[in-house]
């Protein structure tokens, strides 16, 4: 007991003399120390204060304000003659911490340049470790965290010597920069915007799916893929700064995206007017007739009724009315004398008459009689004549009109399906060659062009 009770005293009073060996260093440094001069032996000599960067988070990239934060240790390092001791006169102590506030400290800020003293009192240096310049950021694996957006492909450092524009007399002529080269993980946004916006904007291609007369349904529904494309771009903008320097790709994709619905809501309209055309409001040349309905659906695969001669052209009428007036005209050919007997011939019928008259002379036996009968006759078989010949020449103009209405029709589907395919090629061939744009977007193989070094640990 006596023994182990002697141990610990001898323990305790050899801590309490490091203390105060420690105590002691640290006055005999700390006298006459002026923390505010640079430990330099004479004015004009150059401190070297070697710099080095760890990164151990890269938090987040805010695109609109264009700040990075990042969690960072910066390692400085410096000779101050005025810290030096003799360690066999204070119990060989080879290491002493001291407060940051009591001794001289280089005016480098987060800009990792001087602010105070000029080049000719400071040189900014890259640390060496090993015998090999760290000229790169150091990452702790055991402390960085990766980020989810973002993956760094280059983090070199560089010494700047800004001789052109300032003199070593300037707090600005050197320069110790870190730099940060990173790239967007795609995924987030290749799920969340890209695919829904591809697939909304195809629905604005399938529109030409619907008959050319549908010119308001092709209508509402390339609006609504517009109001939806115009949202997207608006989810956009709130993320990227607001600079017209550069524009992302997704804002480039969007806006040709909006270019190609609005193209097709104004085809849809164009189709509408040509479809529903009238002889009584245009006539079709031999020249578009042979183009759309001939020429140009044989090369489109497209399916046209039999061809028939094409109707001889008429003078344009000035109202669809036109063929009601026809219909009325035998009525302005009968004599008014055969009014008096127009309620017995609607209830009869014309052709009961002319039958009744040939039948009296048919029974008298006579040919003088029958030829009397015929001759009574002649003027009412004349007006059935006349009134089958307006007939079948109203129902041929009738048809005729019908088929050029129809020619028309085929017109415009011809248009419709010309317009579908060179929509559906300029979408298709824009959103490859704007994702062929994004995948070539890379980041630089090497952290600078023109020079070969890597800027990472050998």
């Amino acid at each position: 007991m006596h023994c182990h009770g002697l141990l610990l005293t001898l323990c305790a009073l050899a801590g309490v003399s490091c203390r105060n060996q420690e105590e002691k260093l640290l006055q005999d440094l700390m006298t006459n120390y002026n923390r505010n001069l640079r430990p330099a032996l004479h004015g004009d000599q150059i401190i070297d204060v070697t710099l080095k960067l760890t990164l151990t988070n890269l938090i987040s990239l805010n695109e609109r304000e264009e700040t990075l934060t990042t969690n960072v240790w910066i390692e400085m390092q410096w000779s101050d003659y005025r810290l030096r001791w003799d360690p066999e006169e204070y119990d060989n102590i080879q290491l002493l911490r001291v407060p940051s506030t009591m001794v001289w400290l280089p005016d480098i800020v987060l800009e990792n340049k001087s602010q105070t003293y000029s080049a000719n009192e400071i040189n900014l240096l890259l640390t060496v470790e090993e015998g090999q310049t760290v000229e790169w950021i150091s990452i702790d694996p055991e402390a960085f965290t990766e980020n989810g957006e973002w993956a760094i492909k280059h983090r070199p450092a560089r010494k700047i010597i800004n001789s052109e524009q300032f003199t070593p007399d300037d707090t600005q002529y050197q320069q110790v920069i870190f730099y940060l080269i990173i790239q967007r993980k795609p995924l987030f946004y290749i799920i969340n915007i890209i695919v829904p916006c591809v697939l909304i904007s195809a629905m604005a291609v399938l529109v030409y799916f619907l008959p050319a007369k549908a010119g308001g349904q092709k209508c509402t529904v390339s609006i609504n893929v517009l109001l939806a494309q115009t949202v997207f771009l608006f989810l956009i903008a709130q993320k990227v700064p607001e600079t017209s320097q550069a524009v992302p790709l997704i804002g480039k994709y969007l806006t040709f995206l909006m270019v190609v619905t609005v193209v097709i809501v104004v085809n849809a309209v164009i189709v509408l007017n040509i479809s529903l055309r009238t002889p009584n409001t245009h006539s079709m040349s031999q020249r578009v007739r042979q183009v759309c309905l001939h020429l140009l659906p044989r090369y489109l695969g497209m399916h046209m009724p039999e061809g028939t001669p094409a109707p001889p052209r008429a003078a344009r009428r000035r109202s669809s009315l036109g063929l009601i007036v026809k219909a009325d005209e035998y009525m302005l050919w009968k004599a008014r004398t055969e009014l008096v007997f127009e309620k017995q011939k609607q209830r009869d019928g014309l052709m009961k008459t002319v039958l009744e008259k040939i039948e009296r002379g048919l029974e008298s036996g006579s040919a003088q009689d029958f030829s009397q009968s015929l001759e009574e006759a002649g003027p009412d078989i004349r007006a059935c004549v006349d009134a089958c010949n307006h007939i079948a020449n109203a129902t041929r103009e009738q048809n005729d009109f019908n088929s050029e209405s129809e020619e028309w029709m085929l017109v415009g589907r011809v248009i419709d399906r010309v317009c579908f395919f060179i929509m559906a090629s300029l979408f298709v061939c824009g959103t490859i060659g704007i994702f062929l744009m994004a995948h070539f977007n890379q980041a630089p193989t090497l952290p600078f062009p023109g020079d070969p070094k890597q800027y990472l640990p050998q």
